[in-house]
């Protein structure tokens, strides 16, 4: 189902682990039950690596569940197809170390690239505060290829 980015981030605040809502995204989905009650959320929006944001790929750039059983494979696929109807030819994500991806392999995603851990963003001419990204590996994901 749509869900409102308000609707989203309020949803990622309850319920992810260790990452607060992103700015802000191009279209947000959620699993919900048939009483309409929502279980999940994913939203997608532009690339944070610059060199991807080309205007043909989106980023899921935060998955939530309360944990409803395969709720997070469903919403990968989901915002896949989504992705794919507003005309984008590539969607990737992120996990971290110690995340398995199980869900994405039960989506069809596969490992594109791992990624080091990164110092941070933070430098003398421009302090930063960490997001809980820093010093941490990560893998790259990619939605599957093909209709």
């Amino acid at each position: 189902m749509p869900v409102k980015q308000k609707d989203a981030k309020a949803f990622v605040a309850e319920w992810h682990r260790h990452h607060k809502p992103p700015a802000g995204a191009v279209f947000c989905v959620g699993a919900a039950d048939d009483a309409g009650v929502l279980h999940a959320v994913a939203m997608v929006g532009r690339p944070v690596a610059r060199m991807f944001d080309n205007g043909q790929t989106l980023e899921v750039t935060r998955t939530a569940t309360d944990g409803t059983v395969n709720a997070n494979s469903l919403l990968y696929g989901a915002a896949w197809r989504a992705a794919k109807a507003l005309g984008y030819t590539r969607l990737v994500t992120y996990t971290q170390e110690g995340e398995s991806g199980a869900s994405l392999r039960g989506a069809g995603w596969r490992v594109i690239a791992q990624r080091k851990p990164r110092r941070g963003w933070s430098c003398t001419s421009r302090p930063r505060d960490s997001h809980g990204t820093d010093r941490i590996a990560r893998t790259l994901w990619e939605a599957p290829a093909g209709p």
